[in-house]
């Protein structure tokens, strides 16, 4: 995974809201809970803003960013949602929502803008991009993101599959280049970024809910989403009500899930 540095006045306005916060890191983790009733209590949608520029900021495979989130405060949108969401109650008490999106079909475009960024940050330094290091940087999106995402009606990407196969019999070689693969590889990065918001909207002090649940065509249709474009979760957002929390968190024991090698 390659990753680089984003703009300084993005580190500086996440810097300036993670100093805002109320609780640590651990803190947050453990206050985190899927809340299913909220107050009517309105939210800061400046706040919630802010926690999706957080979760910008999550580990994401090869820096392509494949993600998308609309931050939904509208109140007709919002209704109609509660329908897209199954009736969830978490949908129906949300004072506002975040959807995540995966965008795996826009790999072109993000992959011009990693390479656009490396060659500004060459030139920066007085680097032509001719050495090692840059060489195989630039490589990375112009010959190997190609090779490894372009698809023809999946047929390519199952040639490529039993290409990678064959290698794999002599050496170490990345497998997943079926277009299902990508798909998933998209949808971790888009994971990891909705975490990351989560995280940072407990630090706050404010309660999420992710919703798997929903009529995911309902909600494209709702957000006017392209094609390519897949709902990864629904996050519905509040303060939690005193019933909002359902139960006592439940959690297999640590010594059945961790293995030390």
């Amino acid at each position: 995974m390659i990753q680089y540095p984003i703009k300084k006045a993005t580190i500086k306005t996440n810097l300036l809201s993670l100093g805002n916060m109320e609780k640590s890191v651990s803190e947050a983790i453990a206050y985190r809970r899927s809340v299913r009733v909220f107050k009517e209590t309105p939210l800061d949608p400046e706040k919630i803003k802010s926690c999706i520029e957080n979760a910008t900021l999550a580990a994401t495979s090869s820096n392509l960013q494949l993600w998308e989130f609309y931050h939904i405060t509208d109140t007709t949108a919002l209704k109609q949602m509660v329908n897209a969401c199954l009736g969830q109650n978490a949908a129906k008490y949300a004072q506002q929502m975040v959807v995540v999106v995966a965008r795996k079909d826009l790999w072109r475009t993000r992959a011009k803008a990693n390479i656009a960024f490396l060659k500004a940050s060459f030139e920066s330094k007085g680097d032509k991009g001719t050495g090692k290091r840059e060489k195989f940087a630039l490589n990375y999106y112009q010959k190997l993101i190609p090779t490894v995402y372009f698809d023809l009606f999946g047929i390519l990407g199952g040639l490529k599959y039993c290409i990678f196969q064959i290698i794999g019999l002599f050496k170490p070689v990345y497998r997943q280049v079926r277009n299902s693969d990508l798909r998933i590889v998209a949808h971790k990065s888009a994971g990891l970024a909705a975490q990351n918001f989560m995280i940072s909207m407990a630090a706050l002090g404010y309660d999420t809910c992710p919703m798997e649940g929903s009529d995911t065509l309902r909600v494209k249709r709702i957000l006017k989403l392209p094609r390519g474009a897949e709902v990864n979760m629904v996050i519905a957002c509040g303060l939690r009500d005193e019933k909002g929390v359902y139960g006592p968190r439940f959690r297999l024991p640590f010594e059945s899930v961790y293995h030390r090698i």
